[in-house]
C-alpha cells in the first residue's frame, strides 16, 4: 500500500484541543500520527484532498507545511531498519514489516497486559485488525483453543502469517474488508474479540462483533481516547454489549465489554 506523508505543525493551547484535531485527521483517512508527520494511504489522499486542505484552512492552530508521496522503494527498508525483531514476553518474537502492532505502542501494550492477566485457555478468539499478528500470537501462546486474525491490508496478513510461523503458533490469518460481514463469520462463535483499531472502524463493526460473540463473551476495544468512550459505549449498548472495565495508558484507553 502506497502512502503520503503530511508534515504538520500544531500549536494548540490545550491537549484536548489537539486530541480533537488529531481525531479529525483520523476521520479524514489518516491512520498514523507521530507528532509532526501524519500518514494517509495515497488513494485516500487523492479522494479526500480538498476536504483535508479545508480542514487545515479552518483551523488556525494547525499548519500543513506540505504533503508528499512516500518513496515506495525506500519505505519498507527504512521501516525495517528502524524496527528490528521485537523480543516480547513469553518468548514471543515479532518482525514488524510496516504493520502496526510490534508490541510497544501503548494500545498494544494494554492489550497484551490484559491478555496475560486473564484466563485465555480454551477460548475461541478473534483478533480484528491484527497488523503484525502480535495479539493473536499472544492469545494462542496463552492457551486459546482457536484464533482467527483478520486485517484489511494484504501486507499485514502476510506479516502476521510470517510471525505466527516464527513463533510456532497455529493461527488462521485472513484478509477482510473495512466492515466485517457477520454473515460470513459463524454467529455466537467467539468467547473473546480483541480489536485495536481506529474509533470509527470499531463503531462500524459493533453489530458484527455482537453477532459473532457467544453469550457471556467479551469484546476488548482499544485505539481511542477518553473522549471516544461515550460514543463507543452507546453504540455497544444497542447490541447488548455492556462495559465491565476501562483501562488507561497515557492518553489511550482500553474498553472491555460483555455480551449479556
Amino acid at each position: 500500500m502506497r502512502y503520503h506523508v503530511a508534515h504538520i505543525d500544531l500549536h494548540f493551547d490545550e491537549e484536548w484541543q489537539k486530541d480533537l484535531f488529531v481525531q479529525s485527521l483520523f476521520d479524514a483517512g489518516f491512520d498514523t500520527f507521530d507528532g509532526q508527520d501524519a500518514y494517509i494511504p495515497s488513494e485516500l489522499w487523492t479522494a479526500n484532498q480538498s476536504a483535508i486542505e479545508a480542514l487545515f484552512a479552518a483551523e488556525e492552530k494547525a499548519q500543513l507545511r506540505g504533503i508528499e508521496a512516500c518513496p515506495d522503494e525506500n519505505w519498507n527498508a527504512a521501516w525495517e531498519a528502524e524496527h528490528p525483531v521485537q523480543e516480547l514476553p513469553l518468548g514471543i518474537r515479532i518482525i514488524p514489516h510496516c504493520a502496526f502492532g510490534a508490541g510497544y505502542h501503548e494500545t498494544t501494550s494494554m492489550m497484551i497486559e490484559a491478555l496475560m492477566a486473564n484466563d485465555i485457555k480454551g477460548k475461541r478468539v478473534l483478533d480484528h485488525g491484527t497488523g503484525t499478528g502480535v495479539l493473536a500470537i499472544f492469545a494462542k501462546r496463552l492457551g486459546a483453543a482457536t484464533v482467527l486474525a483478520l486485517d484489511i491490508d494484504d501486507k499485514s496478513v502476510s506479516n502476521a502469517r510470517e510471525n505466527a510461523a516464527l513463533n510456532n503458533e497455529t493461527i488462521d490469518v485472513e484478509l477482510c474488508g473495512p466492515v466485517l460481514d457477520s454473515l460470513h463469520l459463524q454467529h455466537s462463535t467467539f468467547n473473546l474479540i480483541v480489536a485495536n483499531i481506529h474509533r470509527n472502524i470499531l463503531l462500524a463493526n459493533m453489530p458484527s462483533y455482537a453477532a459473532c460473540l457467544a453469550p457471556g463473551g467479551q469484546l476488548w476495544l482499544s485505539g481511542f481516547y477518553e473522549s471516544d468512550i461515550e460514543a463507543l459505549t452507546h453504540k455497544a449498548g444497542l447490541y447488548n454489549l455492556h462495559p465491565v472495565e476501562i483501562l488507561s495508558y497515557g492518553e489511550w484507553r482500553l474498553l472491555k465489554l460483555i455480551l449479556v
